[in-house]
């Protein structure tokens, strides 16, 4: 359970986020960011809980656009971040895909694509392998509210049911899909089309860091015990548009003063106090300014390595001579009469 070190920890990472995404704006405003910029700015009590509830072994699959507290909560290098972000030569892509299209396979963090809940999927061949493996491991996977409206959200969950993956879902409400609202992108409530598909569900209020970690501890202790996968609906408010390019007038100004009073680091911070949160704010604007100057010194990819590592090159690997087919999984047991 948490103590007074995690609740701690929690706080910094959560602020941290939001100060890595306030520098990172402020760079994209002066040219040195190219592309757009996105921020989480609301949601960090989402990926920052969910990680922290994590093992070291397990997977994170995914981490979107609003999700940085997940490679800063598995100790992505801080600099590595800001190259990334510049298009500097880094180890996370050497200068290549979009500012937020990034992973870090050393500390167990697959990176996302766009197509958000094809992450789904990636997130149960994962867990698929520890299952047949006998590992004591998870995976998990974050996606968007608009991302429940996509077949392969249907087949992700289907799938993960039907094998009881050890695989823990984590839905983003956040209320718009870019800009439209949840009343125009489904009839039924994600959490209710969870129960049909046999995938525990539960919904949480996304901008309270401890109930996004307790409901992703008790996922994690349902799959470790073969006792399949869970959907969790962390629900939360953007505060800011989809991307620096949105100036998310769409989004009612009541709503948005409704949930400035709900602010998931002001929440943690009421909790511990003025002095304590002071000092984090202290370290984090500190490490921030140090990992910036090292990223400055980062060179620009030499334009001739465009394309390296690209396309996978060299021979096609193939089953040795008689060796048999993988058979999959067996067929699950029935479900159980109705009563």
């Amino acid at each position: 359970m948490l103590d007074a070190a995690d609740r701690r920890g929690l706080l910094r990472a959560m602020v941290l986020m939001r100060a890595v995404e306030e520098r990172g704006l402020s760079l994209y405003k002066q040219g040195k960011i190219p592309g757009s910029f996105y921020d989480g700015r609301g949601q960090e009590a989402i990926s920052v809980g969910a990680t922290w509830a994590l093992g070291a072994a397990d997977a994170v699959c995914s981490p979107l656009i609003r999700d940085l507290g997940a490679h800063l909560v598995r100790g992505t290098d801080l600099a590595e971040i800001f190259r990334h972000y510049m298009g500097r030569e880094n180890e996370l892509s050497h200068g290549r895909e979009g500012n937020v299209h990034f992973g870090d396979r050393r500390v167990g963090v697959v990176g996302m694509v766009s197509m958000l809940p094809d992450m789904m999927v990636v997130a149960g061949g994962l867990a698929m392998a520890f299952k047949l493996r006998s590992e004591q491991r998870c995976a998990l996977s974050f996606f968007g509210d608009g991302a429940t409206s996509r077949g392969d959200w249907h087949e992700a969950m289907n799938w993960a049911a039907l094998y009881g993956l050890p695989v823990i879902f984590v839905l983003e409400n956040n209320q718009f899909a870019y800009s439209t609202p949840t009343s125009r992108q489904f009839a039924r409530e994600p959490v209710a089309r969870a129960a049909a598909y046999g995938v525990a569900a539960v919904s949480v209020d996304g901008n309270d860091v401890e109930a996004v970690f307790e409901a992703t501890r008790e996922a994690r202790e349902r799959a470790l015990a073969g006792d399949g996968p869970t959907l969790i609906e962390a629900r939360t408010l953007r505060m800011h548009g989809h991307g620096a390019h949105d100036d998310a007038s769409y989004i009612p100004t009541e709503l948005l003063e409704e949930w400035l009073g709900r602010d998931p680091i002001e929440r943690l911070a009421s909790r511990l106090g003025e002095e304590e949160t002071a000092a984090v704010e202290a370290e984090v604007a500190a490490q921030i300014d140090a990992a910036l100057a090292r990223a400055m010194e980062a060179p620009m990819p030499a334009p001739g390595t465009a394309g390296d590592d690209v396309f996978c090159v060299g021979e096609p690997v193939t089953l040795g001579e008689g060796a048999a087919p993988w058979s999959g999984f067996a067929a699950p047991d029935p479900l159980p009469a109705a009563a």
